[in-house]
C-alpha cells in the first residue's frame, strides 16, 4: 500500500511549480497531483541570510496560491538556489553569463538549498534541505559544449545535475541528489507523512 496516497486520498494535491524537474520528482512518489503555475514576486530582504532565502520565496509562492485554494486542496511550492562563497548564483541571463557561472563552479564546492512550503488553507509548514555539490575542473570546451547544446538558462547556477554536465563534472554530492534537481522528495515524503497537516478522514 502507498501510505502517502492513502493518507491524502481525500485531498487534491497541487504542485505550484512550472518546473518539469519538480513535476517528474513528485510523480516519482506515485501520487496524483495537479500542476498550477502563478507568477510570483521572488524578491527578498537584502539582509536575509542566504540559507533562508529559498524558504522565504517558497512561502511567498505558497501564499500567492492560497486565495484560489479549496478546503481539501493540499499545496506544495518550492524554490531552489545555488550559493557559492555566500553569493547566490541566479539563472543565467545569456550564454556568456552561463559560461561565467560554470567557470565559478568549476573545481569547487557549492551549496544547493531548496526551500519547500506545504499545507492547506488552514495551515502551512516551511522547511529546507541543503546539499553540497563538488565539481571537478571543467575545461572551457566542456563548458562551451554544455551551454551550447543544453542551454541551461532556466536553471539556477546554469546547470542541471541530471544532464551531461553532471555526468562528467560532478564528482561528489554530500546530501540529497534530488534536492539538487529541485525537490527533496525524501524529506517532502517524511514531512507529509509526519506533519500535523493531516487531511480530513473519510466519511
Amino acid at each position: 500500500m502507498n501510505r502517502l496516497r492513502e493518507k491524502y486520498k481525500n485531498h487534491h494535491i497541487i504542485l505550484g511549480s512550472g518546473s518539469p524537474r519538480r513535476r517528474e520528482l513528485l510523480a516519482g512518489l506515485d501520487i496524483d497531483f495537479e500542476v498550477r503555475v502563478k507568477d510570483t514576486d521572488e524578491t527578498y530582504p537584502s539582509n536575509m541570510p542566504v540559507e533562508k532565502i529559498s524558504e522565504y520565496i517558497a512561502e511567498k509562492k505558497f501564499d500567492a496560491f492560497v486565495p484560489d485554494l479549496q478546503e481539501n486542496d493540499f499545496l506544495i511550492t518550492a524554490d531552489t538556489i545555488v550559493i557559492k562563497d555566500n553569493i547566490i548564483l541566479q539563472k543565467p541571463t545569456s550564454a556568456q553569463n552561463a559560461k561565467e557561472l560554470l567557470t565559478i563552479l568549476s573545481g569547487a564546492t557549492h551549496m544547493v538549498v531548496t526551500g519547500v512550503c506545504i499545507g492547506t488553507t488552514r495551515r502551512k509548514e516551511v522547511f529546507s534541505v541543503l546539499s553540497l555539490v563538488s565539481f571537478s575542473r571543467l575545461t572551457p570546451d566542456d563548458i562551451d559544449y554544455y551551454v551550447e547544446k543544453y542551454k541551461p538558462f532556466d536553471k539556477a547556477g546554469a546547470y542541471g545535475v541530471q544532464e551531461w554536465i553532471g555526468y562528467i563534472g560532478i564528482h561528489h554530492i554530500n546530501g540529497s541528489y534530488f534536492n539538487v534537481m529541485g525537490l527533496p522528495v525524501q524529506a517532502l515524503y517524511e514531512k507529509m507523512m509526519n506533519s500535523p497537516l493531516n487531511p480530513p478522514q473519510g466519511d
